[in-house]
């Protein structure tokens, strides 16, 4: 299930002290500026937009996150996910995902397979960016039929199934199979398909 989405937005040279997780899938996606990682497993990145971070807090994990440049504010989405399997061993992973790969349709950058090209999470979610140009029509499929979707629209003007939706709206559906997106001006949307209990 879904628990959390901010959208932060953190001044230059700040950011948020390491502090303690257990048993949570936090998701983490820059869309200005570069963000900083670092925990007490090693774990250490710096990100930036087109990037994509996760952390599964698992057994514990103590975790800070900031802003990597000393000049420019970051913008970030992070996003919180309650496990599927509790008290893992924690873990911290990275990707750059082509921008190309989601024109005017939706690439996966988190799923449950391991072998996926997504990077894994632990629990039984699908994370979906599209750069959608204005006047596309596309569609999403849910892979699992008791999830729910929520879309939260990073930049533009969309319809999802006869909602009109715009820049940072939230939209949840569910007892459905199928979503129908519809641009109405060049549009970014992220998709979370995640279970509804």
């Amino acid at each position: 299930m879904l628990r959390v989405l901010n959208d932060d937005v953190v001044a230059a040279g700040r950011g948020f002290g390491r502090h303690p997780h257990d048993n949570m899938e936090i998701v983490s996606i820059p869309l200005k500026g570069t963000l900083e990682h670092g925990d007490n497993t090693g774990g250490h990145g710096i990100i930036k937009s087109g990037e994509v971070q996760i952390m599964s807090a698992g057994s514990g994990i103590a975790h800070s996150e900031k802003n990597a440049s000393e000049n420019e504010p970051v913008n970030f989405l992070q996003i919180w996910i309650f496990p599927k399997e509790k008290n893992i061993t924690p873990r911290y992973d990275q990707k750059e995902f082509k921008a190309e790969d989601r024109i005017n349709k939706f690439q996966t950058v988190i799923a449950p397979e391991k072998d996926s090209n997504a990077l894994w999470i632990n629990q039984d979610a699908w994370f979906n960016l599209g750069d959608l140009k204005s006047g596309s029509v596309t569609q999403y499929k849910l892979k699992n039929s008791v999830s729910g979707v929520y879309a939260f629209i990073i930049e533009g003007d969309v319809t999802i199934n006869e909602q009109k939706l715009n820049k940072r709206d939230g939209f949840g559906v569910w007892d459905t199979d199928m979503l129908s997106i519809s641009a109405d001006s060049d549009a970014q949307v992220l998709l979370m398909e995640v279970p509804m209990n």
